[in-house]
């Protein structure tokens, strides 16, 4: 199925997706950096010497803020994956266009630039830095609250960053140690995501979020949501038409591995139990 799938595949072209990159998207990218950096100095700024503040709450807010954007790395590349078109106005050119040409020339994010690599994720985290920024610090917990969105948000902009490294056939020696234990994305996990047709393991700040969300089935469970509330296809911009219809059908008729696994159990602990015994009466 997958290798009649995959010669289905009708893709965009590598060049003219790069040559969508326009002068406007890169000084909209530049904004969208300094106005991060500049809030996130901010939060620091408020943060540091607040008397809530402590070394566990900030090394809580980070670790949980590291798997929150994970998540949300998840979410997001999903949604540019799977849904709509590089010719939609704004969104197509800007966000849409470099996930499609990621598909079809995945050694691209490499030539970028730490503007076109970043600037995308500095521009989607910069409503929540306000909010990191503006939240009252008269508590632990509203402290809480500011370190771990101003955490997580810092792990979103880095997810680029991280994913360019796996792709990366030689990256720095300290970056290499880091993919080997799975502190950032290492490239033969994200390599999985890279098997056509391009529909598992969208986590890509280091990837650890992939494997709960597989077992759960939670993106093919949104995919039939959203097809059920507005009759979209999902993947038909990326893979074309024919292709999309047929990994949605597929798709669709698959139980999550953790239901599988659950029946599986049930069966066996069914197929173990002892047979009741007729009672025999006495002659």
């Amino acid at each position: 199925m997958k290798n009649e799938l995959k010669n289905q595949l009708r893709q965009q072209d590598a060049t003219a997706l790069a040559q969508g990159y326009s002068p406007a998207i890169r000084a909209m990218e530049i904004a969208s950096i300094v106005s991060f950096i500049g809030l996130e100095s901010a939060l620091v700024w408020r943060l540091w010497g607040n008397a809530h503040t402590g070394p566990w709450l900030v090394l809580s807010a980070l670790l949980l803020g590291y798997l929150a954007a994970d998540f949300v790395s998840g979410l997001v590349h999903w949604m540019g994956d799977t849904w709509g078109a590089t010719d939609m106005p704004v969104l197509g050119k800007a966000f849409i266009r470099p996930f499609r040409e990621h598909h079809v020339d995945e050694k691209a994010i490499t030539r970028h630039d730490f503007v076109e690599t970043n600037g995308n994720n500095c521009l989607v985290s910069i409503p929540v830095a306000i909010l990191a920024v503006a939240l009252p610090h008269t508590s632990a917990s509203w402290v809480f609250v500011s370190a771990f969105l101003g955490a997580m948000i810092f792990w979103v902009m880095a997810t680029n960053q991280f994913h360019k490294w796996s792709h990366m056939d030689e990256p720095p020696a300290l970056i290499g140690f880091m993919q080997r234990v799975h502190l950032i994305l290492p490239p033969e996990h994200h390599r999985i995501h890279h098997t056509a047709p391009y529909n598992k393991y969208y986590c890509i700040t280091v990837g650890w979020m992939n494997k709960p969300l597989a077992m759960i089935g939670f993106f093919p469970a949104m995919e039939r949501l959203i097809t059920w509330a507005t009759g979209a296809i999902p993947r038909k911009d990326d893979i074309g038409t024919e292709a999309a219809l047929e990994l949605f059908e597929a798709t669709a008729a698959a139980e999550p591995p953790v239901v599988q696994a659950a029946k599986e159990l049930l069966e066996a602990t069914t197929a173990d139990e002892p047979k009741p015994v007729s009672p025999v009466r006495p002659s």
